[in-house]
């Protein structure tokens, strides 16, 4: 059990670049709280910034999230699918529905190309 422990610890962390010099304590801080929201559900880029800079969420300074997102290499069409699936886990979309859930800014955020792609890739279309 501990070495699966670790194993998710070291797998959350791999993603992660080096701790950049170039960024500040709070964004490396940011960092880290970005890599656990995206180790536990789809996020788009704004919408991971917006997590972070939230007086609901983390509430970093904008700049220090968006510095810390735009540190990581993700892959924001894969974010895209683990939130469709997420959505269809808990009740039926249409394509159309769905795409328009995740690109909305009331919603998730992400563009309309990546809502279409994790809808397609998420079989709602």
């Amino acid at each position: 059990m501990k070495i699966l422990k670790l194993a998710m610890i070291m797998a959350l962390f791999a993603a992660t670049p080096t701790w950049a010099e170039s960024l500040t304590g709070p964004q490396n801080n940011a960092v880290r709280s970005a890599n656990l929201y995206l180790s536990m559900q789809g996020f788009s880029r704004s919408g991971l910034i917006q997590q972070l800079s939230s007086d609901f969420g983390d509430g970093y300074e904008v700049a220090d999230a968006t510095a810390a997102v735009d540190s990581l290499d993700v892959d924001w069409n894969k974010q895209a699918v683990k939130s469709a699936k997420q959505y269809l886990n808990m009740m039926g979309f249409s394509c159309q529905g769905l795409t328009e859930q995740l690109s909305s800014s009331a919603g998730d955020g992400y563009t309309e190309s990546q809502a279409t792609y994790g809808a397609r890739q998420a079989g709602a279309c």
